[in-house]
């Protein structure tokens, strides 16, 4: 028997314990089952009842499926469990529903797949499930290793963790704040909280581009940090395309244009890109020969001048060299040494 097969068995004999057929209707429709999740407000316009008394029922026939599972009578679910404990096992003891029915089915899970695991989840005695909401994703522990409470509380610490350190961490790094028996423990509480993101190894706060870039602006920053030297923007879009990112499909135009109206990169060659902050300065070559003239307050050497300039630019020396001859803006002072223009 296959796992697609090992859970429909358990579907069917988890419904197969409930009588009535209008309220086998009620949960499959609630959970989804065999389509699309329906509301309260859906259900009860179709059994021509209150949103009020479907939900009375959906909790009753829950509790119900809970005690026949808890009491071992639905013979169909043990295998299935087994089969969903083993996969948390070896993800970290708790899962997100999608990523989990992804490693059951081995491929990109139907909505009505991700469904099914949800359902009997929920009946299961030895399983627990986190509800989603706008902070957590809908995911499925072992319950001997905590109720739903309790897991919420563990990813709540890990997101606390990466707050306080104000910048991504990796998994190791939050393994030495935390107080874990394997860091992919850690990993598998991370991605269940929805405030959380993870890129090149790093979880930090979704909020923040370098581990959830949202526009291309974002994706350069995250590929010139993580090169740590200037790049050129070609390089740069073939970095993206290559990368992790959701959406990768740029164009190097869009680069580009990127590059020019963001202030957090500086032009500091012909195509070649920084970032502001490792303290490359915007300006013309010209500009920057002003800059080290300015703050040396005094004649400087040729030489100097051009060892100085080539620390924030990527220009070829002779183009330095044709600067200094703006006499507008220079002054040679005796055989090769400069000041600014009076």
């Amino acid at each position: 028997m296959n796992n697609a097969e090992t859970i429909i068995n358990a579907i069917n004999g988890s419904l197969g314990v409930i009588e009535q057929e209008r309220e086998r209707e009620i949960i499959s429709r609630r959970f989804g089952l065999s389509g699309h999740k329906e509301t309260l407000e859906q259900i009860g316009e179709m059994l021509s009842i209150t949103r009020e008394r479907v939900r009375q029922l959906e909790k009753a026939i829950l509790i119900r499926l809970r005690i026949a599972a808890s009491d071992n009578k639905i013979t169909e679910l043990g295998a299935a469990e087994k089969l969903i404990i083993r996969n948390l096992t070896e993800t970290g003891r708790v899962s997100r529903i999608a990523d989990l029915a992804q490693k059951i089915y081995s491929g990109e899970p139907t909505s009505v797949q991700r469904a099914q695991l949800n359902f009997l989840a929920t009946v299961s005695s030895v399983l627990t499930v986190v509800n989603e909401n706008d902070k957590y994703f809908n995911a499925v522990g072992i319950a001997e290793y905590g109720d739903e409470k309790s897991i919420r509380q563990k990813v709540d610490q890990v997101v606390s963790v990466i707050k306080e350190n104000k910048t991504p961490l990796t998994v190791d790094e939050l393994d030495g704040k935390l107080n874990y028996e394997h860091p992919s423990h850690i990993e598998a509480i991370a991605r269940v909280s929805k405030l959380l993101s993870t890129l090149g190894g790093l979880w930090g706060l979704s909020k923040w581009p370098t581990v959830n870039p949202r526009n291309i602006r974002d994706k350069i920053f995250v590929v010139l940090e993580d090169k740590k030297e200037p790049m050129h923007f070609a390089e740069i879009a073939k970095a993206i395309k290559g990368s992790d990112f959701k959406r990768k499909d740029v164009t190097i135009q869009a680069i580009h244009n990127e590059l020019i109206k963001d202030p957090r990169f500086v032009l500091i060659g012909r195509g070649i890109y920084a970032l502001d902050n490792w303290g490359f300065e915007k300006g013309t070559v010209s500009d920057i020969i002003g800059k080290v003239l300015k703050k040396a307050a005094a004649p400087m050497d040729r030489e100097e001048i051009v060892k100085q300039v080539l620390k924030s630019r990527k220009v070829k020396e002779t183009t330095i060299l044709l600067n200094l001859q703006n006499k507008t803006l220079f002054t040679r002072v005796g055989k090769s040494s400069y000041k600014l223009a009076e």
